[in-house]
């Protein structure tokens, strides 16, 4: 995929023989174990049209072709997981994200202070750079923190620290067409959450780049780098920035042909591949060249890559929680 959606991590992450990561420990899956467990919003059962037959999206991406597809009753988050959400994970198993165990994560280059030392870049997307010692905590780097951003998504999360989280909380990653279902809401067909208007009278409805890529955001939709949850207006279904601020991790496989063959009911992605789906665009979109943040674009990643602009939100099955001791 693009590296202008998040880049690749350049060096393989270590596995063990079942195919997990060496971030260890994982934490052993719980169901009341969150003393602060992310609000779920129920998505009721039912049919909608996955994907799109438009000229507005990316033919390698696989956005085609629209199908019909049913979904059994389940709840998502109403936001992605918060830095302060994924703190009280962090604190209760004392797990070590992918960015962590590395050492280095990818950062925006305009989100960097100037007097940052040299950085590595990425080939054919110099504006990302390879950091040391970026990860959730630190989102640019030593020099940073989340102080003051506790209510913004947490980034620097790959695809397995996100499913960790999960497992921890009891819960899981969407599937793809879950996210896809709950980010449309109610309407039909429509390129956005709340239409096909980019911005409706003028009105921002999401965090999207504004201004010259990749020079100059001039933050006019309200945030230069990631906002806090709930920003914007809810979507139908009651979910907020589904597009735009960070690229959410979903649990499928990614194959640009998979729509073709997809299953009609609850599919779940195929069964192999060599990256995971990511969806929603991010704070880093731009027309100009990364048009991804409408409810149809899909991107992806390899599951151990991280960057700054990559996040997640967790799904369930169940639609009541057992009270929290």
């Amino acid at each position: 995929m693009p590296p202008c959606c998040g880049p690749t991590r350049p060096d393989p992450h270590p596995r063990r023989a079942d195919g997990d990561p060496l971030v260890g420990p994982l934490p052993a899956p719980t169901t009341s174990a969150a003393a602060e467990r992310p609000t779920f919003v129920e998505i009721p059962a039912g049919a909608f049209v996955m994907g799109s037959d438009g000229s507005h999206g990316y033919a390698t991406d696989g956005e085609g072709p629209a199908h019909d597809v049913s979904l059994d009753v389940y709840a998502i988050g109403v936001h992605a997981v918060t830095n302060a959400e994924f703190a009280i994970f962090v604190d209760a198993t004392r797990y070590r994200t992918t960015a962590e165990v590395h050492g280095t994560s990818f950062v925006f280059a305009g989100l960097l202070p100037e007097d940052s030392p040299p950085t590595r870049g990425v080939t054919g997307a110099p504006w990302w750079r390879l950091v040391e010692g970026a990860d959730w905590r630190h989102p640019e780097g030593p020099g940073s923190d989340i102080d003051g951003r506790v209510d913004h998504p947490a980034v620097h999360v790959s695809w397995f620290d996100a499913r960790a989280y999960g497992d921890w909380l009891g819960a899981r990653l969407p599937t793809e067409a879950e996210w896809e279902r709950a980010a449309r809401g109610p309407l039909v067909g429509a390129r956005y959450p709340w239409g096909d208007e980019l911005a409706p009278d003028g009105d921002h409805r999401m965090n999207v780049f504004q201004g010259s890529f990749p020079d100059a955001d001039t933050g006019d939709d309200g945030w230069v780098g990631t906002a806090p949850v709930g920003a914007y207006p809810a979507n139908g279904f009651g979910l907020h920035e589904v597009t735009g601020n960070v690229w959410e991790w979903c649990a499928d496989w990614f194959d640009p042909g998979y729509y073709a063959r997809s299953a009609r009911h609850g599919p779940r992605g195929p069964d192999a591949g060599a990256q995971r789906v990511m969806r929603g665009g991010s704070y880093l979109c731009h027309d100009s060249y990364c048009n991804r943040y409408r409810v149809d674009a899909r991107s992806a990643n390899t599951p151990d890559s991280s960057a700054g602009n990559i996040g997640f939100r967790v799904a369930t099955t169940r639609t009541s929680w057992p009270a929290t001791g």
